[in-house]
């Protein structure tokens, strides 16, 4: 724990010592702030209809103005980075481990394995992510849970790269060496020693 808290905090320090680092740790916390806080924060609900109010430009009652029902705009957009934010978090809670699990596989199985993985990788790289996730999400039908999945679908193969490169470099090391001399499984040395 001690260890972990110290590693923890010179993490910190070289984070904090470059600007752009820090400027954008900042950005990120009053995102997520502002997502948590968004009943607080949005002085209108973001559903409240002003048909009187519509089309209203910039002003201290309104700061981004109305849309063409009255709603209050800045209010809207408050409470939309929760939903943003969300789609953001599960896109990356499912995508990384499938990227992380395909690119570790092709790269310490290599030979026709490698090949074949990578050739589907280099197919959804190959093709606009915007179009393709709309083709997956025309596919899966309407809905916020198909979004997330159409997003996911397009954003793994980048994690799958990364992965590849760093389990290149383990493959080739003393103690990938030996781990399959003391007769270690292929899926064993994954599971144990590369994926982490």
């Amino acid at each position: 724990l001690q260890a972990r808290t110290g590693n923890a905090y010179r993490v910190g320090r070289a984070l904090l010592a470059n600007p752009l680092a820090a400027l954008g740790l900042l950005i990120v916390f009053l995102l997520v702030a502002a997502a948590i806080f968004a009943p607080l924060i949005a002085p209108y609900s973001p559903i409240g209809q002003d048909l009187a109010n519509r089309l209203q430009p910039p002003s201290w009652q309104h700061w981004m103005g109305t849309d063409e029902l009255g709603r209050d705009i800045y209010s809207r957009v408050i409470h939309g980075s929760r939903i943003t934010l969300t789609i953001v978090l599960l896109v990356a809670l499912i995508s990384a481990p499938i990227g992380l699990l395909v690119g570790a596989v092709s790269g310490y199985f290599g030979g026709w394995v490698d090949r074949i993985m990578m050739g589907i990788t280099d197919i959804f790289l190959s093709m606009p992510k915007l179009i393709l996730a709309l083709a997956f999400v025309a596919a899966l039908g309407p809905g916020i849970e198909n979004a997330i999945i159409a997003i996911a679908i397009t954003a793994w193969p980048a994690y799958a790269r990364i992965a590849r490169a760093e389990t290149l470099t383990f493959r080739r090391s003393e103690f990938t060496a030996a781990l399959q001399m003391l007769g270690a499984s292929p899926l064993r040395i994954i599971r144990a020693h590369i994926l982490p």
